[in-house]
């Protein structure tokens, strides 16, 4: 081992050392010992403290969400950049846009060091490497309106904070999530969060409370964005696409919770409508055919009480 690097690696050492979720927890040194109900026990007190430490950031995460609609109305994306356990989540919510708000594809892009194959299996160094960050963001080809969200735990993951300062440095929104105080992460960003949830079960395993404490926050990223951009009418999604079965099922429960239709007149609505749940809402409550429900929400931008309001209903 070359002299500099065993510097580095001793460098490294002693960082994360300091890092709550990297702390360790003499308490729980024996826990392989205890029945199988014990530890289970121990694990869920644990997960109670996560939505407790997600409350304290909640002002932070509306300024952040408020900045991120702002932008989207404006065509702008939300992209999500990490590493490991952190990029997997970001894709996770990225993925499951479309269907829930049906998003246009690229709308929300979840990126992770490595690319798709290190969703499945560990791309050796990748989280290390500022400049891949700066690479897969390039490829986007960023503008002012878009979003970067770099999601990191340790809050040092040179993946995610070199993702974040190339953002910056284009003129894009960026948002820092981050697990533990002090992070180099929320430095770099316009808007830091960081949701302090401690020591983990097994040290160091920050897929744990710390990728649970990013699932919630993520969630409510993209759900409270959506609701933002009038993808939501009170809390139905209006805006879900209905591909399989089950889904157009639940259009059809949709459209009846929001205009007490009977079967018949919801089903002739959604024919009308090419299955848009809500233009099938609109042409029912405004009494409106199916080219005038969809002239009257483009004119709202989809905002399907503005359209309502338009039409008088």
């Amino acid at each position: 081992m070359t002299p500099t690097h065993d510097h580095h690696d001793r460098g490294l050492l002693t960082e994360l050392e300091t890092l709550t979720t990297e702390a360790f927890r003499p308490e729980l040194a024996d826990i392989d010992r205890l029945p199988t109900l014990d530890i289970a026990r121990l694990m869920n007190g644990e997960d109670t403290s996560v939505p407790a430490a997600v409350a304290e950031r909640l002002p932070e995460i509306a300024a952040a969400i408020d900045s991120v609609a702002e932008r989207m109305a404006r065509g702008g994306r939300l992209v999500y950049a990490g590493a490991g356990t952190a990029g997997r989540l970001g894709v996770l919510d990225a993925s499951e846009c479309p269907p829930t708000f049906n998003t246009r594809p690229g709308q929300v892009v979840g990126l992770i060091a490595g690319g798709p194959e290190a969703m499945v299996t560990s791309v050796e160094g990748a989280e290390d490497s500022k400049e891949l960050a700066r690479a897969d963001l390039d490829a986007l080809a960023l503008t002012v309106d878009d979003t970067v969200v770099g999601v990191s735990a340790s809050g040092r993951t040179p993946y995610a904070i070199g993702a974040v300062e190339h953002a910056r440095a284009r003129g894009a929104l960026t948002i820092g999530l981050a697990c533990n105080a002090d992070s180099a992460l929320a430095a770099a960003a316009e808007h830091g969060i960081e949701i302090v949830v401690g020591p983990e079960l097994l040290t160091g395993s920050t897929r744990l409370k710390a990728g649970t404490a990013q699932k919630l926050v993520l969630n409510m990223v993209s759900t409270i964005t959506m609701i933002r951009l009038g993808k939501t009418y009170g809390n139905l999604m209006v805006d879900v696409r209905a591909s399989n079965e089950k889904l157009r099922a639940r259009s059809r429960r949709i459209v009846a919770l929001a205009t007490g239709a009977g079967a018949k007149e919801i089903e002739e609505a959604l024919a009308a409508t090419d299955g848009e749940v809500k233009h099938a809402i609109l042409s029912i409550l405004a009494g409106v055919d199916g080219p005038t429900a969809a002239r009257l929400l483009e004119e709202s931008d989809g905002h399907l009480r503005a359209a309502l309001a338009a039409a008088g209903a």
